[in-house]
């Protein structure tokens, strides 16, 4: 409670917007460099997604555009309407306390940002900064000492995994994006309303050799069937991270030609391959024995398959993908108890989880961007084009969060006549 009666008397200028003295121009700044990053992000998002959904003509002509620039104004109106309502909370309150230049200043910010988003894209948009927030929660308690991190969290994480694809085996288990991402990874064949489809000369290969009655891989027997999904999933694993990390290369293709070789020859390539790989191929092999084992298909074995087929995590202790299933069980099991009549429905929950979300990585932005995830705060720095870490946390150190601790060389130039606390570095007049 000390802390939080703590305040510093500087200005917006003198904590924020270090760059320009002038309220307006900085968010105006903010606001452009905002909208172009945000055109960026959505306008290569939104193509690549209609490419691979196949879209029709009309979607290119009509709706593409439309999805691209509303989406690019919730995310420009997110980061403008941050600076705003930072520098009206410090004029309303006179002061900064710990709680109002971060969460303060987001929640209002993120909320509003938020209205403006279609709502088929509110809940994904909620689901990932809710991972976002819990894991800089979970961080900044460790760095407390309030917990202790558990060794192979991810790994033990990842038995929600199990829940999710109980549900998914179950008719009408998960919908949405979850379900079409479970139906590519693990395979249509494990869906009860599989049909059969024609087969070819392949499938004829595959098809001789032990396959259960229950089992729905009509064109392959148990062995092969493990072992396609195996190579399926690690090739996609594979040129995924590849993928990523074709903008980096390529940038030092012509200094570093070396480089190009790291791009297919990559440790963390093979990683995230060997995950999604084993994951399906101990996930499906495990079904198969046990409709061999038990004479019969059953949810159950979605349960047990999943359980083991967690071991995979090994191979790429990922914390963003642990989460992100995590909070697809909460979600699906709170809309199960909706529709079962359990649970009350809230109007606008995902708006406010996602504006409370949003302020709790703002406030370790800039509190304590040690406590945030590191790609969060690259992603902030590319939004406001690296005015975020112009921000003078030497000022804020004395709310006892280290806001200052990878900023210790940076102090702001000041100009002197717009500052309510002698500068460090006055900025020299002409």
């Amino acid at each position: 409670m000390a802390a939080l009666s703590k305040s510093v008397p500087h200005s917006c200028y003198e904590i924020g917007h270090t760059w320009h003295p002038r309220c307006a121009v900085a968010a105006l700044h903010v606001s452009r460099s905002a909208l172009a990053e945000s055109l960026r992000i959505y306008g290569t998002l939104y193509l690549i997604a209609a490419i691979l959904r196949k879209r029709k003509l009309d979607y290119y002509l009509y709706k593409l555009l439309p999805e691209i620039l509303q989406s690019t104004s919730f995310l420009t109106a997110n980061g403008t309407l941050y600076i705003v309502c930072f520098c009206i909370l410090r004029k309303i309150l006179g002061k900064f306390y710990i709680w109002s230049p971060g969460f303060g200043a987001a929640l209002p910010a993120s909320y509003m940002a938020i209205l403006i988003e279609r709502k088929s894209r509110r809940g994904l948009l909620t689901i990932y900064m809710a991972n976002q927030a819990t894991e800089t929660l979970f961080r900044m308690a460790v760095a407390r000492g309030t917990i202790t991190p558990l060794r192979h969290g991810e790994v033990r994480l990842n038995l929600s995994k199990n829940l999710l694809l109980l549900s998914f085996r179950c008719k009408d288990g998960l919908k949405g994006f979850t379900y079409s991402a479970l139906k590519f990874i693990v395979g249509k064949e494990e869906i009860p309303t599989h049909s059969f489809s024609p087969e070819t000369l392949m499938d004829k290969v595959c098809k001789h050799g032990p396959r259960h009655r229950c089992c729905k891989h009509y064109g392959d027997n148990c062995i092969s069937y493990c072992i396609k999904g195996f190579i399926r999933m690690f090739s996609i694993g594979y040129l995924i991270q590849c993928c990523l990390r074709i903008p980096s290369t390529f940038r030092h293709l012509f200094t570093k030609p070396s480089r190009l070789l790291s791009l297919f020859y990559n440790k963390e390539n093979f990683q995230l391959g060997a995950f999604l790989g084993s994951f399906v191929s101990i996930y499906k092999g495990t079904s198969c024995f046990l409709r061999w084992v038990r004479n019969l298909d059953d949810e159950l074995h979605a349960l047990i398959a999943g359980c083991l087929a967690g071991i995979s995590m090994m191979f790429y202790k990922s914390t963003t993908i642990s989460m992100y299933l995590a909070s697809k069980l909460v979600e699906t099991i709170y809309f199960k108890g909706i529709e079962a009549g359990k649970v009350p429905y809230f109007p606008h929950a995902d708006s406010i989880i996602y504006a409370i979300s949003t302020s709790i990585c703002f406030q370790a932005a800039v509190m304590e961007v040690q406590n945030l995830r590191p790609s969060y705060w690259k992603f902030l720095l590319r939004l406001t084009r690296g005015r975020f870490a112009l921000m003078n946390r030497k000022a804020l150190d004395v709310f006892g969060t280290e806001a200052s601790k990878y900023f210790k060389d940076f102090t702001p130039k000041l100009d002197p006549r717009y500052t309510v606390v002698p500068p460090e570095l006055p900025l020299e007049l002409s």
